[in-house]
């Protein structure tokens, strides 16, 4: 049988296979390249019933699920799926293509086997799983390592229960680089974990960084009360001198330098204030009762605030 070339067609003919040929490749451009994004964002879309292909599109837009509404429209319609959406709460991802999305809320794909968590900046890893072990998202043997400390981003998570530990890591690290970057150093993120838990502000973070970078520059300790809370598992307002002579490597009254490790997993405002230190003539801090952070230049001011404030 021979096949006919498009010079043998006739007009009618030409514009209906060029018009096949323009929807097939809209379609392979749609399925490779309609939904790039730099940064994965994963949502309970809530698709309701009656909403038409329009509707559904601007819902994901809305969502930050897809990046051009027009992408899925077209690729619904080319499909003959615009009229067999079907309603229901769908977790997806913005990583995945317009192809895979709408396949799933075409079959009705609806996996209630997730849960909604919300790490908070500051949690080190064993509140981190101890909070994944109460959801059933890991097992209750499983065990996070300490390398991960620093690097489980702080954020609100979608997880399928009973994950393995490597899936649920590999996704809050992965949030980690979308969000704070690929090359933050070890040292910013141990100094972004302090910041962390030492101040609140994102001023006071930036000032305290640059006090804290610059002790390290000129050989003095941080004495940094955090660390002694960390090694303790204790928060109290003020130390005794006997805490503060807690033998540690992660005391930073009677070690020089950063701790061995990040003693918590900071937020990004932590990090940014650890990445961009602001430059003062202070080199002594303090919390005051009511919250207020104390500057002062010398040791002699500092005495003088401690005895003022505390």
């Amino acid at each position: 049988m021979r096949i006919p070339i498009i010079k043998n067609l006739d007009k009618r003919q030409k514009i209906l296979f060029l018009g096949i040929i323009l929807i097939i490749a809209l379609l392979l451009i749609v399925s490779v390249i309609g939904n790039l994004k730099c940064v994965g964002v994963e949502k309970i879309v809530k698709i309701e019933k009656g909403m038409g292909s329009d509707e559904t599109a601007q819902k994901l837009k809305d969502e930050g699920v897809i990046s051009n509404k027009w992408f899925f429209v077209f690729y619904v319609w080319a499909k003959g799926d615009g009229s067999h959406l079907q309603a229901g709460e769908y977790l997806l991802n913005s990583q995945m293509s317009i192809p895979q999305i709408a396949r799933i809320i075409v079959n009705g794909e609806v996996n209630e086997n997730y849960v909604k968590i919300t790490i908070p900046e500051g949690w080190d890893i064993k509140k981190i799983e101890e909070r994944l072990k109460e959801n059933n998202v890991i097992d209750n043997n499983a065990k996070i390592s300490i390398d991960n400390e620093g690097y489980l981003f702080p954020d609100t998570y979608y997880f399928y229960k009973n994950s393995s530990l490597d899936v649920v890591i590999k996704k809050m690290r992965d949030n980690f680089i979308s969000k704070a970057g690929k090359d933050v150093k070890y040292d910013t993120v141990k100094m972004a974990s302090i910041l962390e838990k030492e101040v609140v502000s994102d001023e006071d973070r930036a000032i305290v960084s640059g006090i804290f970078w610059k002790r390290i520059e000129i050989g003095m300790p941080l004495q940094a009360d955090i660390t002694i809370a960390y090694i303790l598992g204790v928060d109290k307002w003020k130390y005794s001198s006997e805490d503060i002579k807690v033998k540690s490597l992660y005391n930073t009254y009677t070690n020089l330098g950063l701790p061995p490790t990040p003693i918590c997993n900071p937020g990004l405002s932590a990090i940014k204030a650890a990445i961009y230190p602001k430059q003062t003539d202070y080199l002594y801090f303090l919390s005051a009762p009511d919250g207020t952070t104390i500057y002062s230049k010398t040791l002699e001011e500092h005495n003088a605030n401690k005895r003022k404030y505390l």
